[in-house]
């Protein structure tokens, strides 16, 4: 497979890229490109393009990013001219500008259908291949607020990640359960690998309590604390302590969120940074975001795992052709649980939804 990166601008198509990084990730919104051509290969000279334009980058025959082009920095020198391209998918938009949708309120919608009214102003849509989950009864959009702020705000409380799909279009997803084909090994696909291993960032226990300030302390931990976990991997003793959101109010949302708090923390006690010399798995897929590979590599103490791609950049530069990746732990991307309307606690949120 010619696994070349063609851009299309304007209908002109421009491939033999000098440096090419394309990055896309499950924690970042936009995807991304900056790519840096000389003019000594042909067609070069004749392409033109302007910040603003829409734009496609295709991988081999598989399209990555569709988007608009940011930048475009012509350069010349005694030797050669050079152009260099840099550009993001189509959800710069929601990340850059406001939330928009008449009157500013929207009534017993899910995250999903909020996530399309937000989309529809610049021309986006929303996806979502799994539950949504339960209709929020009302969201107010705060003035300052980017659409993908208030995306993200709504997508924890329905448990959902946001972030673009290669079409620039929105997706709201879970952890990925799709595995690619094949994984990296040891002495096999890896060039090479690091793993940071933490432990600063967890906590023994891990306490939700109502209030800030404890005024039930006659009672014990009883009166305050909302949620309790234990985390038996750490030894010593290491209290955190999360106030809930909405008092009582949220008393469901604290035990989730206490759990959160744990599980998340481990998943990201280990992070593995990893390059291979391909931009494809066994089967001839990219290796793409949100999707599972296996690990053995049992230099780093990470044999036998299976474990979640969180980023990945493509490139081409002065190391060769390969992709970056970055991989943790599935518990990692679990969204944090909100309380997405708070209110004292003998006051039913949403009409007693």
């Amino acid at each position: 497979m010619n696994d070349d990166l063609t851009l299309v601008v304007r209908g002109q198509r421009l491939s033999g890229w000098d440096t090419i990084r394309v990055t896309a990730g499950m924690e970042r919104c936009p995807n991304d490109f900056d790519l840096t051509l000389t003019e000594r290969f042909p067609g070069a000279a004749d392409f033109a393009v302007f910040p603003g334009d829409p734009c496609e980058v295709y991988l081999g025959p598989d399209p990555v990013i569709k988007g608009y082009i940011d930048r475009f920095d012509p350069a010349i020198g005694p030797e050669e001219h050079s152009i260099q391209v840099s550009g993001r998918g189509r959800c710069a938009d929601l990340v850059d500008c406001a939330a928009e949708w008449p009157g500013g309120q929207i009534s017993s919608a899910s995250a999903l259908s909020i996530a399309q009214k937000l989309c529809e102003p610049y021309g986006l849509s929303a996806s979502c291949a799994t539950d949504p989950g339960q209709p929020i009864p009302q969201l107010i959009l705060n003035s300052g607020e980017t659409a993908f702020e208030v995306i993200e705000r709504v997508c924890r409380f329905a448990a959902l990640l946001a972030y673009e799909g290669p079409d620039g279009n929105l997706v709201l997803s879970r952890v990925g359960t799709d595995k690619t084909a094949s994984g990296f090994k040891e002495g096999v696909n890896v060039e090479r690998a690091a793993i940071a291993y933490t432990a600063d960032q967890q906590f023994s226990e891990y306490l939700v309590v109502r209030m800030a300030m404890d005024v039930l302390q006659d009672l014990g931990d009883g009166g305050n604390v909302v949620a309790k976990v234990v985390n038996p991997n750490v030894k010593r003793h290491r209290r955190r302590i999360i106030v809930a959101e909405g008092g009582d109010a949220g008393s469901q949302v604290a035990e989730q969120r206490a759990v959160w708090e744990a599980n998340r923390r481990f998943g990201r006690s280990a992070q593995l940074r990893l390059s291979t010399d391909g931009w494809r798995d066994s089967a001839g897929l990219l290796y793409w975001p949100n999707k599972l590979v296996d690990l053995e590599l049992p230099t780093l103490k990470a044999a036998g795992k299976t474990w979640l791609i969180s980023e990945v950049t493509f490139r081409r530069d002065m190391r060769g052709t390969g992709a970056d990746l970055v991989i943790m732990h599935p518990d990692a991307f679990r969204p944090q649980p909100i309380l997405l309307q708070q209110g004292p606690a003998d006051i039913p949120i949403g009409g007693g939804q």
